[in-house]
C-alpha cells in the first residue's frame, strides 16, 4: 500500500485536487510540475521545463501538458483537463479514481470497462519526461490519442498566439521533433511502439492559471497543438510516451523507465519523503554545483545554500557534494559578498548576511568532514577576504563599526532575509546593527580565529583575539534590555527596534554563541511563546500591530504578510538548536514534536514535501513555493540533531 494516495472522492473534488501539486526534477534543473490529475494551475508548470542556456539562463516551459483520450467503439473520452474562462474543459477528472505516489506518481481512471494506469517519471541525468500507460482492463478494441500542449516559453513569461511560430515539424522514430522558435532546442515527443501522427497544427485560446490570477498576476495564455498521435493498445499493454531534448532509440524506452524507476529512493514512509526531496534541490550543471532554493520559480540563492547545505548533503554523508557546492559558491564572491539571487544570467549582491552564513556552512562542513586541507586550500582565502571587506567595509554601506559590529543599511536596500520590497521600498527594511547580522557576524569571527589557530596562521589569530570580547560586549549592549527580557531586532541612529521577531533566535542557536546562558533562555522563552506554531515560527508577534495573520490575496498582500507574521518552517532548525542547547535530551519531546508534525504536509500542497511558507493564524494553511530547500533541509537536520542526541545518551 502506497505511503501517499488520494481516493476518487479526493481526485473528483476540484477545490482539494487543484490545491495539490507535485514536483519532478532532475540533477540540471530542469523539471515537470503540475497538479495531482495534471490540470496546471501556475504557469510555471509544464511536462518539461527545462533550463535554456542559449537563450538566458532561465528555465523554459517547453511541453506544457498532454492530452490523453481513450477511443472505444466509435466514442471519445477525454482524460485531462483545462480552465478556460468559466469553465473546466474537457473533465478528464472525473474518470480519476486512485492516485499513489510510491514509487512514482500514478494515476488510475476508469472510463466504462476501460481501466487505464498512467505513471509519470522525470529522467535524472537527461531533460526527459517519460509516462508509461498500461491498459490493465478493457472490453472492446481501444486506442490512445495523445495531443501535446507547447509552450515554448520563459516559465516566467506566458505566450499568446503569433506569426513567429514555426508550425514544421520533423519526423522521429516512433514520433515527431518541433521547435517553435530560434534558438530554443527541438522537442522530440516519442513512443515506445509505432504511432500514427495527424499534423494539423491549432491554437488553443485563454488557458487560464488559477494560482497566478489569485495573485492578481497575468493568467491567460494561448498554447499551440501542432496534431495529435494514435495507437492501438491492448490488454495488459504499457505504451510508453517520451519528450525529451534529444532524440532516444523507442526500443530502449521500456528498459530506461525501469531503470529509473527501480533507481529512486521509495517514499514509502515520511523520512523517506524528505530525503527524496531534498535530493532536488542539488544542480550539476556542467562543472557547477549549485542549490535551487525552491520550487517551481526559484534559482539559486546564496543565502538559502549556505543555510541548507548541512540538511541537504553533510547529515546524509555527502561531503564531496557539499564540497563541490561551496566551491561553486566561492567562486561567485565580489567585494566580500555573495549572490543574493541568481536568475539565469543576472545576479544581485545584496545580502549582507549571505556570507556570514557561507562561514557557517563551512565550519558545518569541517564538523563534519574534519577535511582541515579542504577548508585551508578552498575556503580559508574567501572568509579571510569577507573578514577584510567586513572590517573595512564594502557596497551597500557593509562596514564594521569602533564597537566590533556591523552595521548594514543604504536608502531603499533590504539586506536582511526579511528582503521583500513594494515599490521598490522594503517593507522591513532592518537598516543599521540587525541582531542576527551580528549574531552571525560573532560566530563567523570567533571560527575564523578558531581556524587560523588551528593551521597555524597566528598573525591573524593574534591579531584579532581581542575582537570576539568585543562583539559580544557591544551586543549585549545595544540589543539586550533586561527589563523587556528579549532582544532588540535592530538598531539605528539612536532608535532601537524592540518588534518581536524570530531573528533573536540566531543570537542562542549559533555554534558560537554570542549571548550568555541566562540571556539565550529569555529569548527562548519569549520566541516561544510569541512566535512558535505547528509550522514554524512566525515572522512577528501576534501582538503586534503590524501583525498579518495569512498569506493570501494577490501579490502585493502576500508580500506584506511575508515578513510580518508568515510563518516560516526553515526557522525551525535554529530554535530547536537553541532549545536543545538549554534543555539537553529533555529537550527531546518538543523537537520531536515540531519534526512530526510536518508529517501531514506529505499529502498536502507539494506532495512529499514541505512548502515556503505557512498562515501565522491557524490553522496554519501552507503558502509560497510548493518545495523550499531550507524549509526540506531544515527539518532533516533537525532530525538527524534527535537521533545524534538519543545515541549520545544511550
Amino acid at each position: 500500500m502506497s505511503y501517499i494516495k488520494f481516493t476518487k472522492d479526493e481526485l473528483i473534488n476540484l477545490e482539494f485536487s487543484l490545491s495539490r501539486e507535485l514536483i519532478r526534477t532532475n540533477r540540471a534543473g530542469s523539471y515537470a510540475s503540475t497538479t495531482i490529475i495534471g490540470c496546471n494551475t501556475r504557469k510555471y508548470h509544464g511536462l518539461l521545463v527545462c533550463p535554456m542556456d542559449e537563450i538566458d539562463g532561465e528555465r523554459h516551459v517547453l511541453l506544457s501538458s498532454l492530452d490523453e483520450s481513450v477511443i472505444q467503439n466509435g466514442a471519445m473520452f477525454n482524460l485531462s483537463i483545462h480552465k478556460y474562462p468559466v469553465v473546466f474543459e474537457p473533465k478528464g477528472h472525473k474518470y480519476a479514481r486512485e492516485f499513489f505516489v510510491d514509487p512514482i506518481p500514478m494515476l488510475i481512471y476508469r472510463v466504462g470497462g476501460v481501466v487505464l494506469i498512467k505513471e509519470q517519471l522525470f529522467s535524472v541525468e537527461e531533460e526527459r519526461i517519460m509516462t508509461r500507460y498500461t491498459l490493465f482492463e478493457a472490453n472492446s478494441p481501444t486506442t490512445l490519442r495523445f495531443k501535446p500542449f507547447l509552450a515554448f516559453r520563459s516559465v516566467h513569461k506566458l505566450t499568446r498566439e503569433n506569426m513567429y511560430t514555426n508550425k514544421k515539424y520533423e519526423k522521429a522514430a516512433n514520433g515527431i521533433s518541433m521547435k517553435l522558435y530560434e534558438p530554443y532546442k527541438p522537442v522530440y515527443m516519442q513512443f515506445s511502439k509505432e504511432v500514427d501522427y495527424v499534423h494539423v497544427p491549432h491554437w488553443y485560446y485563454n488557458i487560464e492559471y488559477i494560482e497566478d490570477q489569485k495573485a492578481g498576476l497575468d493568467f491567460q495564455e494561448d498554447l499551440f497543438v501542432p496534431g495529435y498521435f494514435e495507437v492501438n493498445i491492448e490488454r495488459g499493454e504499457s505504451i510508453i510516451f517520451s519528450a525529451g531534448l534529444t532524440e532516444t532509440d523507442p526500443k530502449i524506452l521500456n528498459e530506461l523507465f525501469d531503470k529509473e524507476s527501480f533507481s529512486r529512493v521509495p517514499r514509502s514512509n515520511y523520512l523517506n519523503c524528505l530525503t527524496n526531496a531534498s535530493q532536488q534541490f542539488v544542480i550539476r550543471n556542467k562543472q557547477k554545483y549549485e542549490i535551487t532554493a525552491g520550487f517551481p520559480w526559484f534559482g539559486s540563492w546564496g543565502r538559502d545554500t549556505f543555510i541548507s547545505l548541512p540538511g541537504l548533503t553533510l547529515i546524509n554523508g555527502h561531503f564531496d557534494t557539499c564540497l563541490k557546492v561551496l566551491q561553486t559558491s566561492s567562486e561567485k564572491l565580489r567585494n566580500g559578498l555573495f549572490p543574493n539571487m541568481e536568475s539565469g544570467e543576472e545576479a544581485v549582491y545584496n545580502a549582507a548576511d549571505a556570507p556570514l552564513w557561507y562561514f557557517y556552512a563551512v565550519q558545518q562542513y569541517l564538523k563534519f568532514s574534519n577535511n582541515t586541507e579542504a577548508v585551508q586550500q578552498n575556503f580559508y582565502p574567501k572568509m579571510l577576504e569577507i573578514f577584510e571587506a567586513y572590517t573595512l567595509g564594502t557596497s551597500f554601506n557593509i562596514h564594521m563599526c569602533d564597537n566590533g559590529l556591523i552595521y548594514a543599511g543604504a536608502d531603499n536596500a533590504a539586506l536582511t532575509w526579511m528582503d521583500v520590497k513594494i515599490n521598490g521600498i522594503p517593507v522591513t527594511q532592518r537598516r543599521g546593527f540587525a541582531v542576527e547580522i551580528n549574531a552571525l557576524w560573532y560566530n563567523a569571527v570567533c571560527f575564523l580565529l578558531e581556524f587560523a589557530k588551528r593551521i597555524g596562521d597566528n598573525p591573524v589569530a593574534e591579531k584579532y583575539a581581542w575582537l570576539p570580547a568585543k562583539i559580544k560586549e557591544s551586543f549585549t549592549g545595544i540589543f539586550w534590555d533586561e527589563k523587556k527580557k528579549y532582544l532588540a531586532d535592530f538598531h539605528d541612529n539612536g532608535y532601537t527596534d524592540w518588534k518581536i521577531r524570530p531573528n533573536m533566535i540566531f543570537a542562542a542557536s549559533l555554534p558560537y554563541r554570542v549571548v550568555d546562558e541566562d540571556i539565550a533562555k529569555s529569548v527562548v522563552d519569549v520566541v516561544k511563546s510569541h512566535l512558535l506554531t505547528p509550522k514554524g515560527l512566525r515572522s512577528l508577534s501576534p501582538k503586534d500591530k503590524d501583525y498579518i495573520g495569512t498569506y493570501e490575496g494577490n501579490q502585493e498582500s502576500m508580500d506584506r504578510a511575508y515578513h510580518q507574521g508568515t510563518v516560516w518552517p526553515w526557522l525551525l532548525g535554529s530554535y530547536v538548536d537553541a532549545y536543545l542547547k538549554l534543555h539537553g535530551k529533555s529537550g527531546i519531546a518538543l523537537a520531536e514534536k515540531l519534526f512530526y508534525g510536518f508529517e501531514e504536509e506529505m499529502t498536502r500542497h507539494g506532495i512529499g514535501t514541505i512548502s515556503e511558507v505557512f498562515d501565522g493564524d491557524p490553522p496554519h494553511n501552507p503558502g509560497g513555493a510548493i518545495s523550499q530547500a531550507w524549509s526540506v533541509a531544515e527539518l532533516l537536520r533537525i532530525h538527524y540533531t534527535i537521533e545524534k542526541m538519543k545515541e549520545e545518551n544511550l
